[in-house]
């Protein structure tokens, strides 16, 4: 399942666990046979992550996407000049600097073509705020650079175990009963089952959607909004031919009984959806932007400062990323 173009990794914040962990995927890249990739800059410091985790990687600079493929089984190939010092657990806002410029650069060659896929290294958006960063995340600012409207840029985490989808994402709890509308729901439901078909191979894919009370309201005893909204917007997306069940009470849904269901679960709030991925798949989540025009996948953790350069972070959730970027471009370009 190898795409017919490299993919390119962004940095994330350099003072993070993402340098060392681009090298140490690399280092284990025969192990889980994984597609040609390449970083966007760093190329200083992720040999200086590389030599303080202790791995043998060499560092080689290309001019060219293009020699990528050839580079790659001697050598992590580096794309792009920009570069920093290494300084694990010291964030500071040149560091910032440095990812978002990576993160522009490396979606940037998504968005061409030239590279088949883009995995972004996690960031600490409030550095990165400082520097003139004005989007809650990197799923709103590829979507933009993409062209695509913020609430059709879908978060999806996956793993070996489960695929969970929220629909309301960085907001209050209390917020979220009013946000959640019929028109969230079936939009976002279309969105996921159209990239389970194209990208993940999945011809009818079952899509469990959670309800947003305890017990789905008990009949209206513990609110109402699940037969007010939930169920009519199941209802649309069946009458559409979408496979769509529920409003699944969450407290079973994620049960192996009822993992084995359903291929993606919509969940109405972030915890509903990360609470169970991360519990059964913390070390190998993956973030996954669907709706996009590009591939665009992240490991499913933030930059944990307080371990960086310290050869504790584990590569398996950034390995995951790259393995999965690679399968669902490589989808992609065998239905075009």
């Amino acid at each position: 399942m190898m795409p017919s173009k490299p993919l390119v990794l962004s940095l994330g914040d350099p003072a993070g666990v993402g340098p060392e962990l681009i090298v140490a995927s690399w280092f284990a890249r025969d192990v889980h046979s994984l597609a040609p990739f390449c970083a966007l800059g760093g190329a200083r410091l992720l040999a200086a992550a590389a030599k303080k985790r202790g791995l043998d990687v060499p560092v080689v600079q290309v001019s060219s996407l293009e020699e990528v493929a050839a580079v790659f089984p001697r050598a992590l190939p580096v794309f792009g000049a920009i570069d920093g010092d290494y300084a694990p657990a010291q964030p500071c806002k040149a560091g910032a600097q440095l990812a978002l410029d990576s993160l522009t650069q490396a979606t940037a060659l998504a968005i061409s073509g030239d590279a088949s896929a883009l995995v972004t290294g996690p960031i600490a958006k409030s550095l990165l705020a400082e520097v003139g960063f004005a989007f809650p995340g990197q799923t709103e600012f590829v979507a933009d650079a993409c062209g695509v409207e913020a609430q059709d840029a879908v978060m999806m985490l996956a793993g070996p175990s489960l695929r969970t989808v929220p629909l309301t994402v960085h907001v209050a709890l209390s917020a979220v009963p009013s946000l959640v509308t019929q028109d969230l729901i079936t939009r976002r439901a279309r969105i996921v089952a159209r990239a389970l078909q194209r990208d993940y191979g999945l011809a009818h894919p079952r899509l469990a959607i959670a309800a947003l009370n305890p017990h789905a309201g008990e009949d209206g005893r513990f609110g109402d909004e699940d037969q007010r909204i939930v169920a009519p917007a199941i209802a649309t997306l069946r009458a559409e031919g979408i496979d769509a069940t529920g409003p699944h009470p969450a407290d079973g849904l994620f049960a192996p009984r009822g993992r084995a269901t359903f291929d993606a679960a919509l969940c109405m709030y972030h915890d509903q959806a990360l609470v169970p991925i991360k519990a059964l798949d913390f070390d190998q989540g993956v973030n996954v932007t669907l709706g996009l025009p590009i591939i665009r996948t992240s490991p499913d953790h933030g930059t944990a400062f307080g371990i960086a350069g310290q050869a504790k972070a584990e590569v398996g959730a950034t390995v995951a990323a790259i393995r999965m970027a690679a399968q669902c471009a490589r989808r992609r370009e065998k239905a075009a």
